[in-house]
């Protein structure tokens, strides 16, 4: 998949995608096998149990099951208006309105309240389409600072432990004076160049997390009744906007004991919250998944250097950027004034590789060379002009993107590549 024979080296993108989507049909196939172990004893016990109550009540009040099922049927058309055998808060008075257009722009969308009529139907699909861009945004937004916390504090204690590790070397404290014409310019050169790890991110997003659903499912547990572990499992729902709708918080009228104000304000909160640390996780755990895919295809890329040797390589030819190739094709190009700066960038001491986040400004600057470049390219189609593979492209050697997916993919650029 790395290579192609007689046509060259395929598009290193294409293999990416082609390798992510094999991994998705095999994680999807993996993921139906272990849940239909594991629930399809269960379905076929509740079917059995169904039938047994629903013949014996049919009997018991001698009614017809022609009668029965079309009562049900009523049930359930009132079911999906709102209506429950439990006393519940009202649907569409406004907090219940303003509780379903939060699980729609956050895309939650747990079910248990949806638009009945033909105007609410309409309605929904012009406010939705605002509605997720925006909060998509704020969830980017949010990351982006979230980052630069995370970079402020790692990098701080990283010149904590430099400052120390100097100390421990020289075995002696050293003054100010020695430190600027000495140590310091290393020591500056080597802060002005860090970043904090992906893998640090990471763990700190994911801590962020659990601690944020395992505060949450204690409010639920003691408010909605709900076992802990159901607790973690609608903060888990809910967070990844999943929202399945089997468990849905903050729906009855008055919570006894409870200041129902206070936990409705709380349940805000924890959602909110909650979907923003699992929204930045998934974001750096596709970094991550990024990295072994890119290390897969350096693994596949290796027979093939051995099975289908250069022929007819030119010495001034320049490979496509964006392609699997052996290592040695990769080296830096003659600068010119277009590539200069972003070769400077690939090199080892331009910028720090695998493992590290991007810079704000570099992360909201390519973003905007992102959305020029797919303009352009619409502006191509648009004439009828293929667009045209070019060595001294831009886009650091990842498709273009706009919004989030921009702003992931030159993320990811700068992280996907051995330090």
């Amino acid at each position: 998949m790395a290579c192609r024979g007689g046509s060259g080296p395929i598009n290193e993108d294409n293999a990416r995608f082609l390798l992510l989507a094999l991994f998705i049909i095999i994680y999807l196939l993996c993921g139906a096998a272990v849940f239909s172990a594991l629930e399809q004893p269960k379905e076929r016990e509740a079917k059995e149990r169904w039938e047994q109550r629903f013949e014996h009540f049919s009997q018991k009040y001698n009614l017809s099951k022609k009668d029965l099922n079309n009562f049900l049927r009523n049930y359930e058309e009132a079911n999906v208006a709102g209506i429950r055998v439990d006393t519940i808060r009202p649907r569409w008075d406004f907090t219940g309105a303003f509780y379903f257009v939060g699980t729609v722009v956050s895309t939650i969308g747990f079910g248990m309240t949806t638009p009945a009529t033909i105007g609410g139907k309409v309605f929904l699909m012009f406010y939705g389409l605002l509605g997720c861009a925006a909060t998509i945004l704020f969830f980017n937004l949010f990351l982006e600072r979230v980052i630069t916390v995370i970079a402020v504090v790692l990098k701080s204690c990283h010149k904590h432990r430099h400052k120390k590790a100097a100390l421990a070397s020289n075995g002696q404290r050293v003054s100010e004076g020695n430190r600027a014409g000495g140590n310091g310019g290393e020591r500056g050169e080597d802060l002005a160049g860090w970043k904090p790890s992906v893998y640090c991110v990471m763990f700190i997003l994911g801590m962020a997390a659990i601690v944020v659903s395992c505060s949450a499912s204690l409010m639920y547990s003691a408010a909605e009744g709900w076992d802990y572990l159901d607790s973690l499992y609608f903060c888990f729902v809910a967070f990844s906007t999943i929202g399945f709708g089997d468990m849905v918080s903050s729906q009855r009228a008055v919570y006894e004991g409870h200041a129902t104000v206070a936990y409705r304000l709380g349940n805000f909160f924890f959602i909110l919250t909650g979907v923003c640390c699992i929204y930045s996780l998934f974001n750096v755990i596709s970094i991550v998944i990024k990295q072994v895919l890119n290390w897969l295809l350096r693994r596949l890329d290796a027979p093939c250097r051995c099975c289908f040797p250069r022929r007819g390589h030119h010495p001034h030819r320049h490979p496509r950027r964006n392609v699997v190739a052996p290592g040695h094709l990769h080296a830096r190009r003659d600068p010119s004034i277009e590539t200069d700066a972003l070769n400077e960038s690939e090199t080892d001491n331009g910028r720090r590789m695998s493992g590290e986040m991007i810079s704000m400004k570099d992360f909201l600057a390519a973003n905007k060379v992102n959305l020029a470049i797919m303009q352009k390219q619409l502006s191509e189609m648009a004439i009828g002009h293929p667009r045209q593979s070019s060595s001294n492209s831009r886009q650091n050697g990842f498709s273009g993107g706009v919004g989030a997916l921009g702003i992931m993919n030159n993320r990811l650029a700068e992280t996907s590549t051995d330090r």
